[in-house]
């Protein structure tokens, strides 16, 4: 599922309206639905931080969702790609 798709399931599914979690996120109705929908990248750091939070989906889930590494991860790019193809190459063996 896309970004969009995970995050609606999950607002729908604790029965939060469009309106009120797009209030709580402090950004506009109309912008979350075009995420929702996948008609706009997702959106900030910040934002999909404060979504996990309300949605209670763990933080690295939002982030790999959204395509892209958690900002603590970004910060050892090196490490980390080390650390994949590691685990990578036991996996094959």
């Amino acid at each position: 599922m896309a970004f969009g798709e995970v995050v609606r399931a999950r607002r729908t599914e604790l029965a939060i309206g469009l309106n009120d979690f797009a209030e709580r996120l402090g950004i506009s109705p109309g912008y979350w639905s075009r995420i929702e929908r996948n008609l706009d990248k997702p959106p900030s750091d910040e934002v999909v931080e404060r979504a996990a939070a309300i949605l209670g989906i763990p933080l690295d889930r939002m982030f790999v969702e959204a395509q892209r590494l958690p900002p603590d991860m970004r910060k050892d790019m090196g490490q980390v790609v080390l650390a994949y193809r590691r685990l990578r190459s036991i996996r094959k063996s």
